[in-house]
């Protein structure tokens, strides 16, 4: 068990911990969470500079390290709908999107290939963990629906550049 496999199962570990933190309700709690959920992006960042500066890269980490940052993502925003400060219908988009990205890399996979992590991507997974530190912190309604849009256009915006750059993994080799 390498260095950047234990910060990606220290992850999945904190999303709990957070949403427990998030539902529990007591005064400060959304500053508790915060703290958890930085501490949780941190440790994104950090798992993935020691996997490559270390040579640590490994099958665990290439499936669960992305794993783990969109159940994070997704327990913040589903947890956000629930409280009523996030469009359900913009959740619904993000994980029409990441379920089709992570099909089309099943797809990939089976055709001896590995899609990587796209700049969009990156921007998008990057924008969005700000925003929901933003929505964290209890922001004016209005910087609230900025961040869902930034949410959304990054959302969509990666998705289409994902599907328009590996078009040729969908079709049949003869």
């Amino acid at each position: 068990m390498t260095t950047a496999n234990k910060l990606t199962i220290l992850r999945v570990l904190m999303i709990p911990a957070f949403l427990v933190v998030l539902y529990w309700g007591f005064p400060g709690s959304r500053y508790v969470a915060l703290g958890i959920y930085i501490v949780a992006c941190l440790t994104d960042l950090l798992d993935g500079y020691i996997a490559r500066h270390y040579n640590q890269v490994s099958d665990f980490g290439k499936f669960m390290d992305p794993l783990a940052d969109k159940c994070l993502v997704m327990a913040a925003l589903c947890w956000f709908v629930e409280e009523g400060t996030f469009f359900a219908w913009v959740l619904a988009i993000v994980l029409l999107r990441e379920f089709a990205v992570s099909g089309m890399r099943l797809v990939a996979v089976e055709k001896g290939r590995v899609i990587a992590a796209g700049w969009s991507g990156k921007i998008k997974t990057a924008s969005t963990m700000v925003c929901i530190c933003l929505i964290l912190l209890g922001i004016p309604q209005w910087l609230n629906y900025v961040c869902q849009g930034v949410i959304l256009v990054t959302t969509v915006y990666s998705g289409i550049e994902y599907f328009a750059k590996n078009a040729d993994v969908f079709k049949e080799v003869k």
